[in-house]
């Protein structure tokens, strides 16, 4: 099964905007597994699991007021999301980031790490995670609509809940490969993340990077956390994406 991302609308037969019945009609040959709060700051966020069988998700939806706004795809048994052409659904890490750091120098996206090195776009709504498999660790799409694309990258500050990014990490020199880190218990009053034991992250080896851009540092209150961290952010400057270079980035 194949989906084409549209970057900020949605993705495969998704749209942003879409109510839970919706959902659950397009997604053709899935049914919802369970329904969980998404995130321990912002208890309105309703995340719903999709699958093929028990146990097995493939797609996880999230809802503010009834509307889908973040859609994620599981590594192994989600549908393989793609974009111009090139997959992003169960890739080796630092080969996706490479296509994504060629479209940033091509002038089509502009790239950025979050916090704690998750790349993605905002101008695409799309942050890349990782996800440990049996042989190793592949990538696993998140992705979001136009009205909460703004610092999307950022796990600090975006719009993406919070049990999307618990887990293992991309690889941040510096950092814990875990978040939470060992020996961290953040302040979530109560909540854990739906999915911790079920779908666990792992680290990956990423190529080199270069500083296309300004490096901006400065320190951020985590909208649930009891104590301000150093978080280091990496942002390209650079123009849209122009329909005439799509071809150059494709593969």
């Amino acid at each position: 099964m194949g989906w084409e991302l549209m970057p900020l609308e949605g993705v495969g037969p998704l749209c942003c905007g879409m109510g839970i019945t919706e959902v659950a009609a397009v997604l053709s040959g899935m049914t919802e597994l369970h329904r969980f709060q998404a995130d321990p700051s912002f208890r309105e966020i309703l995340g719903l699991e999709f699958g093929t069988g028990l146990a097995e998700p493939a797609v996880y939806a999230y809802f503010v007021e009834g509307q889908l706004f973040c859609v994620a795809v599981d590594a192994v048994r989600g549908p393989q999301v793609t974009l111009w052409g090139r997959e992003l659904t169960g890739c080796v890490p630092a080969d996706l980031e490479r296509f994504l750091l060629h479209a940033h120098d091509c002038g089509v996206i502009d790239v950025s790490y979050g916090p704690r090195g998750n790349p993605g776009t905002n101008g695409l709504g799309l942050v890349v995670r990782v996800q440990e498999v049996a042989d190793g660790v592949v990538t696993r799409p998140v992705m979001v609509g136009r009205s909460r694309a703004d610092r999307c990258t950022d796990d600090w500050e975006g719009a993406i809940p919070e049990c999307e990014w618990v887990g293992r990490q991309w690889t941040y020199p510096g950092h814990s490969e875990h978040w939470p880190p060992p020996g961290h218990t953040p302040n979530w009053h109560g909540w854990q993340p739906p999915f911790q034991s079920s779908r666990s992250l792992d680290e990956a080896q990423l190529g080199s990077r270069e500083d296309h851009g300004r490096v901006r540092i400065r320190i951020r209150r985590r909208r649930n956390e009891a104590r301000p961290y150093m978080a280091l952010s990496i942002v390209f400057t650079r123009l849209t994406w122009p329909s005439t270079l799509r071809s150059s980035i494709r593969g």
